[in-house]
């Protein structure tokens, strides 16, 4: 495990950080744990901010997964699944800085609650 470690932003869900002596990025995000090297980060991040959040909500409209939104993997038989919540954190969480990542503004859609009339 690295020890010179600069966190780069933070949400509530997780956070992106460095090693300044070996340039390796840790993804933290939920339960998941990812290390890239710098060409792997850019590939993700352009990955993450490239999917269609809408298309693959309709493609798996009727499936009975609370989680529609696949992220495939170097391993043929593991698929990280997300949320549209879940995919719009990790976008800001790879756009941001440490500075302006407390500083968004909540919206509805942020929100993931079941509102229940009696």
């Amino acid at each position: 495990m690295c020890n010179n470690i600069k966190i780069i932003s933070k949400v509530k869900s997780g956070e992106l950080s460095i090693c300044t002596q070996c340039h390796i990025y840790h993804l933290e995000f939920n339960n998941i744990y990812l290390e890239f090297s710098k060409k792997e980060f850019k590939r993700f991040k352009a990955y993450i901010l490239d999917i269609e959040i809408d298309y693959w909500e309709h493609k798996y409209a009727l499936a009975k997964v609370k989680r529609k939104i696949p992220i495939p993997s170097m391993q043929q038989n593991l698929v990280l699944m997300f949320k549209r919540q879940e995919i719009r954190e990790l976008q800001i969480l790879l756009t941001s800085t440490k500075k302006d990542v407390f500083n968004t503004n909540l919206n509805i859609s942020d929100i993931d609650y079941a509102f229940i009339l009696n």
